[in-house]
């Protein structure tokens, strides 16, 4: 559908292209209709068919079409009918104006095949507009001397209409002094004149009045009418003559500018131009006033401000001047009146600044004050605020000082903004301000403060030298060297604390040092005075409590009591084969010069020769059988077991433990051997020799002892049991040690064995109390000896 209607209307272009072209070629006569304007729409202007001499219906199976040149579609053709139709009510002032006569080209064509006919409508003009004047009315001055005869021009009636139906005539009301004729143009068109029959006569008739008519020669005739007014001119002969010769005015000095001053009036007889008083300011002498005058209306306004204590009184002059040239004059006095526009002026003569805080009745300040204003306007009052240490007084005339009154306080207020007001007695009253700034100089009448009556200072022990533990802070009210302060150590009463090898201060700013490294088990808390100086004359002084704790670091390590390690000899520790699972077989006693948490002490078996046999108890170091012996484990053990404390890393020691296992307390035994170099057992062998001749002699004695003793004891057993044995009753001695679980060492140890029969030995109990201070002063030798004497020594 799109490509049938692009071929369609390509085809219409190419066609009208060829009509364009042959517009020339296919010329012929043309056809001219006519018809009036504003004709009502569908209305027939011709039959095409008839006019062309075609076949009814040719126009349609011709393809008949209207073409215009640039004007719009005002005709409408009938192809079935050929009737050319009117499309709208045409306008012929709208489509032509002036241009006359009035054509409409068209052009008909016809598409097959092709015929070209040029066609004009042309469109006759009605009488459809009445003549209009410009303006409702005409005014014209004339003087009363004009001759008659003389010709006054009026403006032409304009009328839309051309021909016979434009205006063609005009018309003056019916008067005496004048008539009307109208001319033609060049164009064609009609133009009136004004024509004076007989001379004027202002006194008698100033003003006269016409009526002009415009007509047009149209069926019916159409008019338009204008107003002519005239005005009779005067001539000048009389002068303008003022109602006063002598105007007088007072005028206050604060009139706003443009402000009326007075309206002067002049009279003059004559009328029209000469009638007519200009008014001006005579400046006499060349000087300037402040005045200006309306020229028409006479006012009398300002052109700017007065000001009283400049000038208070003018003279002026004015002239008024008619339109012939002649002029009369008066004089305008104005009294400046004065009011109270100016405020009082206030003006120091001398500051003193700043002043010292305990000035006695000090002049601070001289000024004078002044107001140009007369009477009470120049009358002035001055005060300052109520709440301030100053007095304002008066000296001599118009001049004021002002004073402390009373000694100041720089710490509580350093500056002043005193405001002195000054009023005058005007109505309204005026008042000017004036604020002086009095600084309050610092006299040293404040002591150096400290932030804290005590400070308690924190420092970790082995404290690098020279470290900052703290600051002292003071502060003083005073200001410039009066607030400078100076920090010192103040002497200490303690004669065993040496403070200047502990402590230094910064005397510019209170930090404290320590210098030397600090020992919390040497020296945990103490305590000195600082002082805090300022500069001030004289110089003043505060004291402030420091105390500073020494915080515990971890840095010793745990300390073994017991059992005491020495290189010497081994410590060992007797077993009985036949102890129960948890026996108590020693205690570790270990202590931590430290404090806190660094002094925690835990225990820990670190190794053991025959592990699972013995457990160490984590927090009270006791040594207890786990298990059940056996006749399979080892007669010997060694021990090794930790103490570790609990600080920040944490710090350990360790102890050797040495355990023998025995049948009964009664069974000899011998020191575990201690590893050594091969060069020390040879140098021992001799002692060893020693050792066992020595055993030998014991063992006698001891079986001899044994023998007698298990007698004894197997006589008391008969009445109970063979098998049992039993503690002693009452009180247990309180010097033995409590295996409660309290896991705290006394002073010895007591073991009860029972031994049962058939086993060699008797029945004993063996009571060995341990003294680590004689332990540790036994020579090595006698501790080999120990197993030989077990039964009779305390060791």
């Amino acid at each position: 559908m799109e490509t049938a209607l692009r071929q369609t209307a390509e085809k219409r272009q190419v066609f009208f292209l060829t009509i364009l072209l042959l517009w020339g070629e296919a010329g012929s006569e043309t056809i001219r209709y006519s018809m009036p304007e504003e004709t009502e729409s569908g209305y027939l202007v011709a039959n095409l068919e008839k006019a062309l001499g075609l076949r009814v219906g040719e126009l349609a199976t011709r393809g008949a079409q209207i073409h215009y040149k640039g004007n719009k579609e005002l005709l409408q053709l009938d192809t079935e009918t050929g009737n050319l139709l009117l499309k709208e009510k045409l306008d012929r002032e709208e489509l032509c104006g002036v241009t006359e006569p009035c054509l409409l080209h068209f052009q008909l064509i016809l598409e097959n095949p092709v015929q070209f006919f040029q066609t004009d409508l042309q469109l006759t003009d009605i009488n459809d507009h009445s003549p209009e004047f410009p303006h409702r009315e005409m005014l014209l001055k004339i003087p009363e001397n004009v001759q008659p005869g003389t010709v006054f021009p009026l403006k032409a009636a304009q009328d839309s209409d051309i021909g016979n139906n434009a205006v063609q005539n005009y018309t003056v009301s019916s008067n005496l002094h004048f008539h009307v004729v109208t001319l033609s143009r060049a164009d064609g068109r009609k133009y009136p004149e004004l024509v004076l029959d007989r001379a004027l006569d202002r006194e008698e008739q100033p003003e006269l009045t016409l009526t002009l008519t415009a007509v047009d020669g149209g069926s019916p005739p159409r008019s338009g009418t204008t107003t002519v007014r005239i005005e009779v001119l005067d001539i000048n002969d009389n002068a303008p003559q003022f109602v006063q010769s002598l105007y007088e005015v007072q005028v206050p000095e604060n009139s706003p500018v443009n402000a009326l001053v007075l309206t002067v009036s002049a009279m003059d007889l004559d009328a029209g131009i000469h009638g007519n008083v200009v008014y001006s300011l005579f400046q006499g002498g060349g000087a300037s006033q402040p005045f200006v005058i309306d020229g028409v209306t006479g006012e009398i306004r300002l052109s700017k401000q007065l000001d009283f204590e400049v000038t208070n009184h003018y003279n002026i002059e004015i002239a008024a001047t008619d339109g012939g040239g002649l002029s009369g004059k008066c004089t305008v006095a104005v009294q400046v009146l004065d009011v109270n526009d100016n405020a009082p002026e206030l003006t120091i003569r001398k500051l003193t600044s700043p002043i010292p805080e305990n000035s006695l009745e000090t002049v601070v300040a001289v000024f004078s004050v002044s107001d140009p204003d007369s009477g009470d306007n120049g009358r002035v009052v001055c005060s300052i605020q109520n709440d301030l240490p100053f007095l304002l007084k008066p000296t001599f005339k118009n001049y004021y000082t002002l004073v402390t009154e009373g000694p100041l306080d720089r710490e509580s207020r350093a500056e002043y903004n005193i405001t002195i007001t000054v009023n005058d007695l005007g109505t309204p009253r005026l008042t000017t301000q004036h604020t002086i700034t009095v600084q309050v100089s610092d006299v040293n009448d404040n002591a150096p403060a400290f932030t804290q009556t005590s400070y308690t200072l924190f420092v970790q022990e082995n404290n690098s030298p020279a470290l900052r533990i703290g600051t002292i802070s003071a502060t003083d009210s005073d200001s410039g060297s009066n607030a400078h302060i100076t920090y010192s150590l103040l002497p200490t009463h303690d004669p065993q604390l040496a403070l200047s090898s502990l402590i230094s201060i910064n005397a510019d700013n209170g930090q404290l040092f320590a210098l030397r490294a600090l020992d919390y088990e040497a020296l945990q808390t103490f305590e000195f005075r600082v002082g805090a100086t300022d500069q001030g004359s004289p110089a003043l002084s505060s004291q402030a409590l420091v105390r500073v704790l020494v915080l515990d670091a971890n840095d010793n390590a745990p300390f073994v009591l017991y059992p005491l390690q020495n290189a010497s000899a081994p410590f060992t520790e007797l077993l009985p084969r036949a102890a129960e699972p948890g026996y108590l077989v020693t205690k570790v006693v270990a202590v931590d010069r430290d404090s806190g948490q660094n002094a925690w002490l835990s225990f820990q078996l670190l190794k053991a020769t025959e592990p699972g046999l013995f457990t160490v108890w984590a927090h009270n170091g006791e040594v207890r059988t786990s298990r059940l012996l056996s006749e399979r484990d080892a007669p010997k053990h060694r021990l090794l077991v930790a103490v570790k404390d609990n600080g920040d890393p944490p710090r350990s020691a360790s102890v050797t433990l040495h355990v023998l296992l025995v049948d009964g307390f009664s069974q000899p035994y011998l020191p575990l051997p201690e590893v050594a170099p091969d060069s020390v057992q040879d140098d021992n062998v001799l002692t060893l020799y020693l050792v066992i001749a020595l055993a030998s002699v014991s063992s006698l004695f001891l079986f001899s002892v044994l023998l007698f003793v298990g007698v004894r004891l197997c006589r008391r057993a008969r009445e109970t049991s063979l098998r049992d044995c039993s503690l002693p009753e009452g009180h247990f001695p309180g010097h033995l040690m409590d295996i409660s679980g309290s896991g705290t060492l006394s002073q010895s140890y007591q073991y009860e064995v029972c031994l049962k029969g058939g086993t060699g030995t008797n029945e004993f109990k063996f009571l060995k109390p341990l003294f680590p201070n004689l332990q540790t002063q036994a020579t090595a030798e006698e501790r080999e000896n120990a197993p030989v004497r077990n039964s009779f020594e305390f060791y």
